[in-house]
């Protein structure tokens, strides 16, 4: 895959005003000389001030240690790297020849820049409360229940590091059913991995959620065979 707004925009759930800025927050240094290191030093300030109300809103009775080492968890770069290969940002990352060669497509100091660098670039395509939203959505897994388990890889990321280290095919992600109204939609995704015989099912309000669902179920029956 290449870099596209258009498969951005979805990966995203949100529409650009101003494309130029998509671009830019998806450009590494090794490309241009105007390149996302000045939205990547935003997006870090905007993500820990997101991250930091969430925290303080949904756990009100958190000390501030607490809270500082739960955003700590999330915001770190192996954290912010997993949401952008949920994002499938790595395909769509302009790079230089040496430094695609090299494997930055997956190295996660880039993949968390890019992250960072998008919510900079929504939030000066739209202001605070789209940023806000778009942070959230990108989060939602790292931050729904304890915060604490932030600092576990989520369940897609150990699915594919699980078939890579046994030199199987990348699980396959399939929609199989969307239900509901559009601001209240249900996402029924499936996950097909080489070493199983029928593919594992997930369901969530976002398809990531449910991609999630059904990358847990698929490492669960994996563990029993």
């Amino acid at each position: 895959m290449a870099y596209n707004l258009e498969t951005l925009q979805q990966q995203l759930d949100y529409q650009f005003s101003d494309p130029s800025l998509a671009r830019l927050a998806l450009t590494h240094r090794s490309a241009a000389r105007a390149n996302n290191e000045r939205l990547e030093f935003l997006g870090d300030a905007l993500l820990d001030f997101i991250i930091g109300e969430i925290l303080y809103t949904q756990y009100p009775d958190a000390s501030e240690g607490e809270l500082s080492r739960w955003r700590a968890a999330i915001v770190k770069k192996e954290a912010l790297a997993s949401v952008g290969r949920q994002l499938q940002l790595g395909d769509m990352l302009l790079l230089g020849t040496g430094e695609a060669k090299s494997g930055g497509r997956d190295r996660d100091s880039l993949l968390a820049d890019c992250v960072e660098a998008l919510i900079a670039a929504v939030y000066l395509d739209a202001g605070l409360t789209a940023c806000r939203e778009v942070a959230t959505k990108m989060t939602a897994d790292l931050i729904k229940a304890d915060p604490r388990q932030a600092k576990a890889k989520d369940f897609k990321t150990r699915l594919q590091e699980l078939m890579q280290s046994e030199g199987n095919e990348l699980p396959q992600y399939d929609v199989v059913e969307t239900r509901g109204d559009a601001h209240a939609q249900e996402f029924v995704i499936t996950c097909s991995v080489a070493t199983l015989d029928t593919p594992t099912t997930g369901r969530g309000s976002s398809k990531r959620a449910a991609e999630q669902e059904a990358a847990k179920s698929a490492l669960e029956a994996l563990s029993g065979l």
